[in-house]
C-alpha cells in the first residue's frame, strides 16, 4: 500500500512539474514574441521616419529655392521701379529746364520786336516785326508744295508758326482764314483770334526749305477781315 501511495505521489509531482514547465515555456515564447514585435515596430518606424525625412527634404529645398527666387525677383522689381522713378524725375527736371529756357528765349524775342502803330490799312491797330523769329521746324522732306487742307501736316505746321508769332495757344485760337499770300512766293496769311475775340491778328508766314514755316509779320487788327 505504501508503495502504491509513493508511486501516485511521484506521478502527481511529475505531472505538476510538466505543467509548470509548459506554462514557463509558453510565457517565454510569448515574451520573445512581444520582444520581436516591439523591435520590429521600432525599426520599421525609424525607417519610415527616415524615408519621410528624405522625401520631405527635396520638397523643403524646392520651397526654399522658390522663396529665394521670389525674394530675388521682388528685389529686382523694386530696383527697376526706383530706376524708373529716377528716370521720370530726371525727364521731368529736363522738361522743366527746357520750358524755362524756352520761356526766357521767348521773352528775349519779344524784347527785340519792332512795334509800329497802324499798318497796311485802317483796320490794323499796330504792326509787329521781330528779327529773331525763326522757322518752327518741319517733318516734311523733299520739294515743298503748300497744302491748305485742315488734315494736312502743312496746315498744322502753319498753325504752329501762327501760334509762335502771336503767343496764342492753339486751344485758345479760332482760325477765320488761312490761305496763300499772293504777293509773296511760298508765303501764307492767317487771320486768327482768341476764343473771346479780345485778341485778333493777321499773321504773315513764309516757307523756309527744310526748316518749316517762319513768321515775318503780325498785324493786330480791330475787326476780323480776310
Amino acid at each position: 500500500m505504501n508503495n502504491d501511495f509513493q508511486k501516485n505521489s511521484r506521478s502527481l509531482y511529475r505531472a505538476k512539474r510538466r505543467k509548470t514547465n509548459l506554462i514557463l515555456n509558453s510565457l517565454i515564447v510569448i515574451v520573445l514574441t512581444l520582444i520581436i514585435i516591439v523591435a520590429y515596430n521600432i525599426f520599421a518606424t525609424g525607417n519610415d521616419e527616415k524615408a519621410t525625412t528624405q522625401e520631405a527634404s527635396p520638397k523643403t529645398e524646392h520651397k526654399t529655392a522658390t522663396n529665394n527666387k521670389e525674394k530675388k525677383e521682388e528685389t529686382e522689381e523694386k530696383k527697376d521701379e526706383k530706376v524708373e522713378e529716377s528716370s521720370k524725375e530726371e525727364d521731368a527736371n529736363l522738361e522743366e529746364e527746357q520750358e524755362e529756357e524756352a520761356s526766357a528765349s521767348e521773352q528775349a524775342d519779344e524784347s527785340q520786336a519792332v512795334i509800329t502803330e497802324g499798318g497796311s490799312n485802317s483796320n490794323v491797330i499796330r504792326t509787329i516785326v521781330n528779327p529773331s523769329w525763326k522757322p518752327v521746324g518741319t517733318t516734311q522732306t523733299g520739294e515743298h508744295t503748300v497744302v491748305y487742307d485742315k488734315s494736312s501736316v502743312d496746315w498744322q505746321e502753319m498753325l504752329n508758326a501762327i501760334s509762335y508769332a502771336t503767343g496764342l495757344d492753339q486751344s485758345n485760337m479760332t482760325v477765320y482764314w488761312l490761305g496763300r499770300d499772293r504777293t509773296t512766293a511760298n508765303s501764307s496769311i492767317g487771320t486768327v483770334a482768341s476764343k473771346d475775340k479780345s485778341l485778333k491778328y493777321k499773321v504773315y508766314i513764309t516757307w523756309v526749305d527744310n526748316e518749316g514755316w517762319m513768321p515775318t509779320k503780325v498785324e493786330e487788327i480791330a475787326e476780323i477781315q480776310r
